[in-house]
């Protein structure tokens, strides 16, 4: 657990974490989880590790999810401060954070993709990828899922 100087709080308890409200950001409010089923975010929290910010109060306020080997690689995503919250630097501090988490285990490699956060995520270290030619996705259809496309097209 980490403590914020405002006495916000980054926590790893999967308990303590909001469902309600977490489905609520991804599925309605984030611009790559929209639409995510509740079944699928509760999955996706199970396999991986997820950092709950909390406010003084208790309520959650953010979260910050981590999906690694614990011992060469991160994916971090899934990062997301309540709009009330956004502009006091708790992104900043909570991604700092987990960086420090995940160097604590030896993982040398974070990655993560943002739309309109390379600010926040420049302060705590992170640059574009130097060789994106090596990186490559596969994107297939999600059964039940018509809303997610195909690599092919994809790439039209």
């Amino acid at each position: 657990m980490r403590h914020h100087e405002a006495g916000f709080v980054l926590d790893t308890d999967p308990a303590r974490l909001d469902l309600d409200t977490v489905e609520r950001w991804l599925a309605q409010e984030s611009y790559w989880a929209n639409g995510r089923e509740r079944s699928v975010i509760e999955r996706s929290l199970a396999g991986s590790t997820g950092y709950g910010i909390y406010a003084p109060n208790g309520a959650q306020v953010g979260l910050l999810r981590v999906v690694t080997d614990g011992a060469t690689f991160a994916w971090l995503c899934d990062v997301f401060v309540d709009s009330a919250y956004r502009g006091q630097g708790l992104a900043r501090w909570a991604v700092a954070a987990v960086r420090d988490d995940l160097h604590a285990l030896g993982v040398y490699r974070i990655i993560l993709a943002t739309a309109d956060a390379h600010g926040v995520y420049a302060e705590v270290g992170f640059v574009p990828l130097p060789e994106p030619d090596r990186w490559m996705q596969l994107t297939t259809r999600v059964i039940g899922r018509p809303d997610v496309p195909h690599t092919a097209q994809a790439r039209a």
